[in-house]
């Protein structure tokens, strides 16, 4: 569960229209977990979660769209920088949590972040930090992409092209926490009997913060 990839085309897609046309069948909670422990090196000196995005750290303008998606509980994952990162939170209502171990990798973070809603949620949306432009809709498609029934593990596309958040059933909880490396859960994605790619419409399920390159373009809309 990384950005930028192009592997969708291995995951069976549904439409977000199809999501919308069914009914729900399950009523459980959905926790959202947004990774913001990484150090970001490829940004530079500067921390790129803290970066100004039209007036607003790039990590707050993350949070808040996650936190308008209707998950609960929604703990924030810190490590690199957590003090400064956590006050860039601002008055976002949201719990955190600090991965000691995030300068080994992702899936260090998403461990963590499993660990502290896996007894509160049925599920859990992993969103990542420093993909800021994601629509509020683009969330809760997939959360309704979950409840609907549609797939065990649902990640977010766009064009066919596989990106973020990624929706993960609490049966992959276990082996959410026990995968180490930056893969994350690419691996139960892609090898998952009931994944599902869920076309958004939405580029910036695709368009994260690497390099201030990165930042001005989509500062642009280029």
């Amino acid at each position: 569960m990384t950005d930028g990839n192009d592997d969708g085309g291995r995951l069976p897609v549904v439409d977000r229209t199809d999501v919308n046309d069914r009914e729900p069948v399950r009523q459980g909670s959905v926790a959202g977990v947004v990774l913001a422990a990484g150090t970001g090196s490829r940004f530079g000196p500067e921390n790129k979660l803290l970066a100004s995005l039209d007036g607003t750290p790039v990590v707050e303008r993350t949070v808040r769209t996650v936190d308008r998606g209707g998950l609960s509980p929604l703990v924030v994952v810190l490590g690199h920088e957590a003090d400064r990162v956590e006050t860039a939170l601002g008055d976002v209502k949201v719990g955190t949590v600090y991965n000691a171990d995030y300068e080994a990798g992702q899936a260090t973070s998403v461990a963590t972040g499993i660990e502290a809603v896996r007894d509160r949620a049925d599920a859990a949306l992993i969103a990542l930090g420093d993909m800021p432009l994601v629509a509020v809709e683009s969330i809760r498609t997939l959360v309704r992409a979950y409840r609907v029934g549609i797939g065990d593990v649902l990640a977010a596309g766009y064009e066919g092209r596989r990106g973020n958040p990624v929706v993960f059933d609490e049966r992959y909880f276990s082996d959410l926490t026990t995968i180490r490396g930056d893969v994350g859960g690419r691996r139960l994605l892609l090898e998952g009997d009931r994944s599902i790619l869920v076309e958004t419409g939405d580029p910036y399920v695709r368009r994260d913060v690497d390099t201030p390159a990165d930042l001005e373009s989509i500062a642009t809309g280029r």
